[in-house]
C-alpha cells in the first residue's frame, strides 16, 4: 500500500484507491448487462417453470388429497349406514325369529292340547263302552243271581224266559231308581 500511495503521490495527481477505472466500471457493467440478459433470458424462465410446476403439484396434491378425504368421507358415510341398515336388519330378524317361535310354541301347544282333548275323549268313550259292556255283563249276572234267589225262596222254578226277563227287568230298574235315589243325596 506505501506503494500505491508513493505512485499516488509522485504522479500529482490525486488518486482516489476506492474509485475504479472508468474503463473498469464499463467493462463491468457490460458484463452484468450480458449475464443479466442470459439470466433473464434463459434462467429465470426456467426456474420459474420449475417453480410453477411445483406449485401445480403441491396444488394438484392438496386438491388430490382433499378428493381422497371427500372420497373416504363419503365412503365412511356410506359404511356407516350400511352399518345401521345391518343392525335394523338384525333387530327385524330377530324380532321375526321371536315372533315365529312363538307362533310356532302357540301352535305346538294347541296341537298338544288338541291331541290331549282327543286321547281323553278316546279315554272317555272306551271307559263309556268299558261302563256299558260290565254293566251288560252284571245285568246278566246280576239276573241269573236273582232269577235263582227267587227259585230258592219262591220254592219253584221260574222257568219261563219271558218272565225271567220281565222280572230281571224290574228288579234292575228298582235298582237303579233306588242307586239314582242313593247318589242324589
Amino acid at each position: 500500500m506505501r506503494e500505491i500511495i508513493t505512485l499516488a503521490a509522485e504522479g500529482g495527481e490525486d488518486v482516489n484507491p476506492l474509485i475504479p477505472e472508468t474503463y473498469d466500471i464499463v467493462w463491468s457493467i457490460v458484463c452484468v448487462v450480458i449475464i443479466g440478459l442470459l439470466f433473464w433470458k434463459y434462467v429465470i424462465p426456467r426456474v420459474t417453470k420449475t417453480l410453477d410446476e411445483r406449485a401445480d403439484n403441491i396444488e394438484g396434491g392438496i386438491a388430490r388429497a382433499k378428493a381422497a378425504q371427500e372420497e373416504a368421507q363419503q365412503t365412511l358415510q356410506q359404511y356407516q349406514q350400511q352399518l345401521a341398515d345391518a343392525r335394523l336388519e338384525a333387530a327385524r330378524i330377530r324380532e321375526d325369529a321371536r315372533t315365529q317361535g312363538q307362533q310356532i310354541l302357540a301352535q305346538m301347544r294347541q296341537d298338544a292340547q288338541a291331541e290331549s282333548d282327543r286321547i281323553i275323549a278316546a279315554g272317555h268313550s272306551q271307559l263309556e263302552a268299558q261302563r256299558q259292556q260290565i254293566l251288560t255283563e252284571l245285568r246278566s249276572e246280576v239276573g241269573v243271581t236273582a232269577v235263582s234267589l227267587a227259585e230258592k225262596i219262591i220254592g219253584q222254578s221260574v222257568s219261563d224266559e219271558a218272565k225271567q226277563a220281565a222280572s230281571i227287568d224290574k228288579f234292575l230298574s228298582e235298582l237303579d231308581d233306588t242307586n239314582a235315589i242313593g247318589v242324589g243325596r
